[in-house]
């Protein structure tokens, strides 16, 4: 194999202050991997809503408070592909690592792997946990170096071009299935289910056997729902969603999976439910907004709420799996890296079905 060239500085995707306009700078430092550390070119990248939202400043913390313990400058991005061009010094679990092979830039970046969280499987709550939204740059630039033993090895025969959006949204949404605790033959309704979070919701609760009634709004939106699978489209710009649902499903739906970023989307999402429903809440909004549902309701209904931060590698390569394997097609559309701040105006204004992609290598 002949040397790879590796250039000394790199063009990246720069924030220099929350609140602040994106900024290409061409003579960014390409990281040197340090011990226990690959060096990977970047060559997609999704473009998830945390970072619009991160980006901004108004991302919530678990308090409902914005996050501002943010890396500053930053370089923002975590539904990464990679291939590996370079390994740092003294890789201690070196097994599938090699030059040449596919890997996720994913939301988290490092763990401690000693936590209580980390040992049970749940390391995406990992208590000196770092990610690449607030701690690292991630995927907007270049080259990334990352944690060799918390990588995401991928398979060679996966398309790296529709393989990013599954490494957070599609995780996200599979973990939010999985939560809702549905069966074959379940009604399951997706709240915001044209977008990027929602489309892959819509077509892994179809995978578990769920009957998907879609809520959203907006142009093309109903045709591109039923289009991945749903029985059902609410408009909810048009009709009564809560209304609409007990009609469709004469007791209720069995859960409910809401990806919406939309405080008005969690209000009563718990009265589409029937007694024993499941409320999955993937979505944050902005500020501390609440479910507007007596705790009566909750006790006498039998009602299970639960939240879901992305998942954990297992998780992720289970979802990664259905993608590889046709049973989930993410919709995405590429764009060029140099595009990012036009992509995040369409998603203010919620103008995006499915997911963007940027191409970051040439």
């Amino acid at each position: 194999m002949e040397p790879i060239h590796i250039p000394q500085t790199q063009t990246v995707a720069l924030v220099n202050s929350l609140g602040g306009n994106v900024e290409f700078k061409t003579d960014y430092p390409v990281p040197v991997p340090k011990r226990n550390e690959v060096l990977a070119k970047v060559l997609y990248t999704g473009v998830c809503q945390s970072d619009l939202h991160t980006r901004a400043g108004t991302a919530a913390g678990s308090d409902g408070n914005p996050i501002t313990d943010i890396k500053l400058p930053h370089v923002g991005g975590h539904e990464g592909i990679g291939r590996i061009v370079g390994l740092g010094p003294d890789i201690t679990h070196s097994a599938g690592i090699k030059v040449g092979g596919l890997v996720g830039i994913r939301f988290s970046s490092r763990i401690c792997r000693r936590c209580e969280f980390c040992l049970a499987g749940t390391e995406q709550y990992c208590v000196q946990s770092t990610n690449h939204l607030h701690h690292e740059d991630g995927s907007f630039q270049e080259y990334i170096a990352l944690d060799a033993d918390y990588l995401t090895l991928l398979p060679d025969d996966v398309d790296p071009m529709v393989m990013g959006p599954v490494l957070c949204a599609g995780l996200t949404a599979y973990k939010a299935v999985l939560n809702a605790n549905i069966r074959p033959g379940n009604w399951l309704v997706v709240v915001g289910a044209g977008g990027g979070l929602g489309h892959l919701a819509v077509q892994y609760a179809r995978a578990q056997g769920a009957l998907v009634i879609g809520v959203d709004t907006g142009p093309g939106k109903r045709e591109f729902t039923l289009g991945l699978g749903a029985q059902e489209f609410i408009d909810f710009a048009v009709e009564d969603p809560v209304k609409k649902v007990h009609e469709i499903t004469g007791l209720g739906a069995h859960a409910a999976v809401v990806t919406a970023g939309s405080a008005k989307a969690f209000a009563h999402a718990c009265e589409m439910l029937r007694i024993g429903g499941s409320l999955s809440c993937v979505g944050i909004p902005p500020g501390r907004p609440c479910l507007e549902t007596p705790i009566c309701t909750i006790v006498i209904k039998g009602l299970r709420i639960t939240g879901n931060l992305v998942g954990s590698l297992k998780e992720c390569m289970e979802a990664v799996d259905l993608v590889r394997r046709g049973v989930v097609k993410p919709v995405i559309q590429v764009r060029s890296f140099r595009e990012l701040p036009q992509v995040y105006e369409e998603m203010e204004k919620g103008d995006i079905a499915g997911r963007v992609v940027l191409k970051i290598a040439e």
